[in-house]
This record gives C-alpha cells, structure tokens and sequence, in this order.
C-alpha cells in the first residue's frame, strides 16, 4: 500500500509539533523516520495509525483520503516499543488476539486461526514457547511476539515506534537482521521510528530525517550519508570534524590550515567544513603544504578500527580520525607524536549566522 502525506501541521497547545509535513511513500517499502527527540518522528507514526488528529493536511492511503478514519478501519499493525502484550495470555493467545476479536462475520475458524497462529510463530522462531507466557520470555522474544501479533492480522501497513529500543545493544542487531528478512518476506509498507542512525542506515529502503517537526532529507542510506543536505544531517549521521574558516578564490583558510573547494570559487564568506573520522588523512611526515600539524592525545583500538583524537597545533581545536589497525601499524604513531593531517573529502555549508 502506497502512502502520501500532504501538508500535514500539528500542535500541541504553543509547541508545533509538525510543520508542513509531505512525504510519497511507495508500497512495500521500509522507510525510517530518524530524529532526536522532540522532532515530531513519533507524532507523525500516531497521525499515520489514527491514534493522533492533525491540525492541517491530509493522509492517503493508496490515493484514498483516510483523514477521517479511525484506527480500527485503517488495516494497520502497530508495534510498540515496550512490547503491550497480554500478560496474563499465552504467547499462542497473544498472536491470536487480534483474529479472535473480529466481527463475527469477518472472524476466521478456530482451525483457521490456528493455523496462522503457528506459521506466524514458525515465521519468528517461537514456534517452541507457544505456552509460555510474557514474563517468560526474554526482551527480544517479546519483541517478536508482538511483531507477529502485528502480523496476524494481515496489516496492509506496519508501524513500529522505536521496536528495538528497550533491548541491549547484541539482541538490537539480530533483531534487525531478523527484521529485514521479515520485510522481504511479506512485503507489507512499513514505517519504524528510531534515533539510532546506525539501526536507520541498516535497516532501511529510505530515511526520512526529521529535526524540529519539520523534514531534513529523504534519501536511501547512502545519499543520506554521504550527501547530507544540511549541518544538521550531516552531524546527526555519525561523528564529523569541523573546520570553520572563510571562503576566498576556491581555498577555505582556518589558522594555517588551507584546502581547495573549488564550489565556492566566487565566494567570500564564512564557511564550516565537515569531515566525517575515517576521511581525516594521517601522514608521519609532511608532503605536501595542504596538511596541518595537530599532536596525538589519545588513541583507542576497537577492534579492527583504531580511533585517533589529534589536537592541531596552530589552534586550540580536536580533531577525531579513524584508520584501519592495518594502516595505524604501518604509520608507527603513539601518544604524543606530531602528525600532518588534511581531510581527504569536505563538504562546505555557509551558515546565515556564524562567526569565528
């Protein structure tokens, strides 16, 4: 089912939640809406479900206004973060519910029930803890309960609102994997809610980043990543070095630092450059004149990936880079040591309000 939000506004008494929210959603999709708190992710998730009104706009279904709709008739599975399972029913009953409760009318067999019950739970690999009750199972087995129970009901689209989000960190992983072989499965619209932009980046078709009620940027994980389209993206995607300076014939200037952005040939202004860690280049030695010396305070081996806090030596400002174990032994480099950095890519915003 394809989704379009039109112009959508909401507040809540003087704050504005939402500010002119539109967003084409195509069926079968798996879109993430990313944000901190407070940028309205969650709000347009309940507006979506009918569990929330709107001031202004519209919501479509497949090209059908449901505005007006309530939540019953909107086909839709919600999936909360805190799980809301039945405690005092079985997992098998929990998944059932939703099938048990329909009009008399609509209402499947108990054979038909079953049935569905116990491929849902094969589906979600609980086919096992059917008995069980709630307060037996683990947090990401209660998460997949209440995923299938969204399931059972055959919803034309799926909303989860922060589903990993009560869960350590081990548990979140798999869970997503699970999640994306899930999606791929059924094929059901889905829209989820998070904070977490590396749950976002590996999850999703497409990310809508949101900030302060209103949309960022919409793009698959790539572009959102390597394209940001505001400071605000750019710094939310991960961790990011700034190197504020003026803009003059192509170069933007900070302290003794010097590096070519040939966009901005004609402009002369105040600038930021942003780098995300692992585009920070490290020479030993200095070759080249667009580098800047900066002392190492700290490194951190994680694994594969050694973390390296540098502060530069012509201002009183730290720097973050990132380089593979292989490349830090080969560069020889402990605590201490003066080192030549330069970015090896940086993208430029001119702020309307910056000073140095």
């Amino acid at each position: 089912m394809s989704i379009q939000v039109q112009n959508v506004s909401k507040r809540f008494g003087s704050f504005q939640a939402l500010s002119d929210i539109s967003i084409d959603i195509e069926s079968g999709e798996l879109i993430a809406l990313l944000g901190p708190s407070g940028s309205g992710k969650t709000t347009l998730l309940r507006i979506l479900a009918g569990l929330e009104g709107l001031d202004e706009g519209a919501i479509l279904f497949d090209g059908e206004n449901i505005t007006g709709v309530s939540p019953k008739e909107r086909k839709i599975g919600f999936v909360f973060q805190h799980y809301a399972l039945f405690r005092h029913m079985t997992v098998f009953d929990n998944v059932a519910y939703g099938l048990k409760v329909r009009p008399r009318k609509e209402r499947p067999s108990k054979a038909e029930i079953a049935k569905k019950v116990n491929e849902l739970l094969s589906l979600v690999k609980l086919d096992n803890l059917a008995d069980r009750y709630p307060s037996q199972l683990s947090g990401g087995q209660r998460q997949r309960v209440a995923l299938a129970r969204a399931l059972a009901v055959e919803p034309k689209v799926l909303l989860l609102d922060e589903p990993f989000g009560a869960l350590d960190a081990k548990v979140r992983k798999e869970l997503r994997r699970w999640l994306r072989k899930l999606h791929n499965e059924f094929h059901v619209t889905s829209i989820f809610v998070t904070h977490d932009q590396e749950e976002a980046l590996d999850v999703a078709n497409r990310i809508i980043v949101m900030n302060n009620g209103k949309i960022e940027q919409i793009g698959t994980p790539d572009e959102v990543y390597e394209n940001p389209k505001s400071p605000f993206v750019y710094d939310f995607l991960g961790n990011v070095n700034l190197f504020r300076g003026r803009l003059h014939n192509g170069k933007l200037t900070q302290g003794q630092f010097e590096i070519d952005v040939p966009t901005y040939l004609d402009s002369h202004e105040e600038a930021v450059g942003y780098v995300r860690p692992h585009d920070i280049h490290i020479e030993k030695v200095q070759t080249s004149n667009d580098t800047v010396a900066a002392t190492i305070v700290h490194i951190h081996l994680l694994g594969p990936v050694v973390q390296i806090e540098l502060k530069r030596d012509d201002i009183d400002e730290y720097l973050e880079a990132e380089v593979t174990k292989e490349h830090f032994n080969q560069l020889g480099i402990k605590k201490g040591d003066i080192v030549y950095i330069r970015p090896k890519q940086l993208k430029v915003f001119i702020p309307e309000d910056f000073s140095i």
